[in-house]
């Protein structure tokens, strides 16, 4: 046929071929020797994965955030950690039989702490697109729902009364609740303080109608002020947020290990058991 080549044109088409392939395959040489050479933001984290330093160590480091009950309590006599997320730490730590380390830090401090290595595990964050950035997650360890601490005498059904101008929505800067609150009650006016007790405090004092928080959050606050605070509500449409634990991107074999003794615990209602045994 006319489009086939002759058998001259035929091997001097072969050989520049050949010499096409080896010159790719040495350029792609060199260039992985070159990669290989410059060190990562993974590998300046760590070197190894979580999991086959946990075994090495028979240490599973994680984080401790005090005042942050009921997911964390210090007692600044005993230096003794509680909280429902130090007993989900020694309950894996029991798993694995290893020992458990407990390293102070704090909600945004926890994110850093994972990315330089100095923990393996970042407890009850909501997984965020600009979190899961730095740091990756596991799958969903429990649920929790928003509901808002009112002061005495204000009462709101809906997040639709509470999008309101002359509604006062007290929020701690950065979080979760913030995002809500300006999420679903635009209109209101929407209050940051730099902690959730400075928060709580606005409601208490009158300064602020009413405090948008998670369920546990919000039952402790009501335990601590009953005499100044309203009955919690749960405003509809409810909405409801997973809470995941934090761990190094790409540390794959972990999150899964995490991931499965997160869905275990939740089934038996163990995860039920530990919150509420603190919220006590």
């Amino acid at each position: 046929m006319a489009d086939l080549l002759d058998g001259a044109e035929h091997r001097d088409a072969v050989a520049a071929s050949r010499r096409s392939i080896f010159g790719l395959a040495a350029a792609l040489r060199a260039g992985l020797a070159l990669a290989a050479s410059v060190p990562t933001a993974a590998a300046a984290q760590t070197t190894g994965s979580t999991w086959d330093r946990i075994m090495s160590t028979r240490t599973l480091r994680v984080d401790g955030i005090i005042g942050e009950e009921p997911n964390f309590h210090k007692d600044m006599q005993t230096g003794e950690w509680s909280g429902f997320a130090i007993d989900m730490g020694r309950n894996i730590a029991k798993t694995l039989d290893v020992k458990l380390e407990i390293v102070e830090s704090t909600w945004g401090g926890s994110v850093l702490d994972l990315q330089t290595n100095k923990i393996d595990i970042a407890f009850t964050l909501q997984a965020t697109p600009q979190r899961a950035m730095a740091i990756g997650f596991t799958q969903p360890i429990y649920a929790i729902s928003m509901v808002i601490v009112p002061r005495k005498g204000f009462t709101a059904n809906t997040w639709a009364d509470l999008d309101n101008p002359n509604v006062r929505l007290a929020v701690d800067v950065g979080s979760v609740h913030e995002a809500i609150a300006r999420r679903y009650a635009p209109k209101a006016q929407i209050i940051s303080f730099k902690t959730r007790d400075e928060a709580i405090l606005a409601v208490v004092s009158g300064r602020a109608d009413a405090n948008v928080a998670t369920t546990m959050l919000g039952i402790l606050s009501h335990q601590k002020n009953p005499q100044q605070l309203g009955e919690m509500i749960t405003p509809t449409p409810v909405l409801t947020l997973s809470s995941f634990f934090g761990v190094r991107t790409g540390d794959t074999r972990w999150a899964e290990f995490l991931s499965i003794w997160g869905t275990y615990n939740r089934q038996l209602g163990q995860t039920r058991e530990w919150i509420l045994d603190n919220l006590k």
